[in-house]
């Protein structure tokens, strides 16, 4: 009954958004309390939830699409995008787009989270695509299905390491194998971009019918100085992963630094700091709140909302208790290494976060890894890419990720499914197939 329920949620969110245009803040608050009192959950339960889910995950994420949301403003009103879009289409040529986001993101994903990665970097490919004359729809799900890769096959993402660590696997292994498992899902991922997403057109330019301001080429910073407020906070972020990892015992002050640095949050703030050197000559009108500052800030409020509401969602989902009866249940299936993708994906699709998909389905096999036949250092590290796999199938509406990504884009809710859900599903599913041919020949 509680899978049931689920299904029932779900169909209510698509139908409220799409059919009767009910705001999505709205209708995901409105199903989560739901949801709590046909799951027959506690009332005091349900209000934790939802005070829990929203602060929690807006506490992760909120400040970084403020932030990056000013970025992107700057970027746009000084014309430092176009400046970027135009060198990287004059270097890859005009319908490599697609294959270029999808990359890109891979990339940038491997040492920062998705959600702040399509943050940074959703204002190139906007200009990206305008200059190319694509559809943003195509561009952005390429994006985000590459970011999506890396976060759940590539360590030093947490989720893949977390699950290695607690099943035991080697983690050279499992960077070894990831990174041709991921990249082999990435190719599928773009091919699905390019020949499917991008038929459904969404302009770049969004829904004004005005013709947009352009900033003359004389007035417009460099593609190198443009580029400054886009690569100094992922590369502070990288720096931190690599230099001072989770768990690290170096407790140095150069480290703490650099550990301080390197948080997406002051990273982003960093960044924003970094946008004053874009326009020719700073006026307090643009940090007003009527200025370029006050609007971004506008702009990203509907999409906070929205992602905390998906929070509220996925929180009401785990503390139900389905995540624990999907796990009971699926875990007496006897299909090899392909179980821990289906226990992954339907832990993913009942309540949203990849990372805690990763994390639970490695603590409910780890008791199980010698009866189920994952004994050696090879399979256990099959075992961790296979979970990772299941981690990204399928991202909806209890998925802070999946708002990120339509709201920014401009999706309507229904395409959203139809473009970057089955997206999802393309992606875990050409990874998880990679790692069944990879345990018939190495496991």
């Amino acid at each position: 009954m509680e899978l049931a329920y689920l299904l029932i949620a779900v169909v209510l969110i698509i139908l409220l958004t799409t059919r009767f245009r009910v705001h999505p803040f709205i209708a995901l608050l409105i199903i989560s309390i739901g949801y709590g009192f046909i799951a027959g959950m506690p009332y005091e339960t349900i209000v934790n939830a939802i005070n829990g889910g929203f602060g929690n995950t807006l506490g992760k994420v909120g400040l970084i699409i403020f932030l990056g949301v000013i970025i992107g403003a700057f970027l746009e009103q000084t014309g430092g995008a176009f400046a970027i879009a135009e060198k990287v289409l004059s270097i890859i040529g005009k319908k490599r787009v697609t294959a270029a986001m999808g990359i890109i993101g891979y990339v940038v994903s491997i040492p920062v989270f998705a959600d702040s990665g399509f943050l940074l970097l959703h204002p190139l490919n906007k200009s990206l695509s305008k200059g190319a004359k694509l559809s943003l729809a195509g561009t952005a799900v390429a994006l985000g299905l590459g970011l999506l890769a890396s976060h759940t096959l590539v360590p030093p993402t947490p989720g893949p390491i977390a699950a290695a660590g607690i099943i035991g696997a080697d983690l050279g292994l499992v960077i070894g194998l990831g990174i041709p498992v991921s990249l082999v899902a990435l190719f599928m991922a773009i091919l699905f971009a390019r020949k499917y997403a991008s038929r459904t057109y969404i302009d770049p330019q969004g829904e004004t019918k005005e013709e947009p301001k352009t900033v003359e080429v004389n007035q417009r910073p460099g593609a190198l100085r443009s580029s400054i407020p886009i690569l100094v906070p992922i590369l502070l972020i990288i720096l931190k992963s690599v230099l001072n990892p989770a768990g690290s015992e170096d407790k140095s002050e150069l480290m703490a630094i650099i550990a301080f640095i390197g948080e997406p949050v002051i990273a982003l703030l960093i960044g924003v700091f970094l946008c004053l050197l874009l326009p020719r000559k700073i006026t307090y009108e643009m940090l007003s709140s009527s200025g370029w500052v006050g609007k971004a800030v506008k702009d990203a409020a509907s999409i906070v909302l929205i992602t905390g509401a998906g929070g509220i969602f996925g929180q009401i989902l785990q503390d139900s208790g389905i995540a624990t009866t999907l796990g009971a249940t699926l875990s007496t299936w006897n299909i090899g290494i392909l179980l821990p993708f289906v226990l992954a994906a339907a832990l993913k699709t009942a309540q949203g976060s990849s990372t805690v998909a990763l994390i639970t389905t490695a603590s409910i096999l780890m008791p199980m890894m010698a009866t189920l036949g994952f004994e050696t250092d090879v399979q256990k590290a099959l075992v961790v890419l296979s979970i990772g796999a299941g981690s990204s199938v399928i991202s909806h509406a209890n998925d802070s990720f999946f708002w990120v990504v339509t709201q920014l884009s401009g999706m309507k809710v229904n395409h959203g499914y139809r473009l970057f859900s089955l997206g999802t599903f393309v992606l875990g599913s050409s990874a998880a197939l990679t790692v069944f041919l990879l345990y018939q020949f190495i496991g």
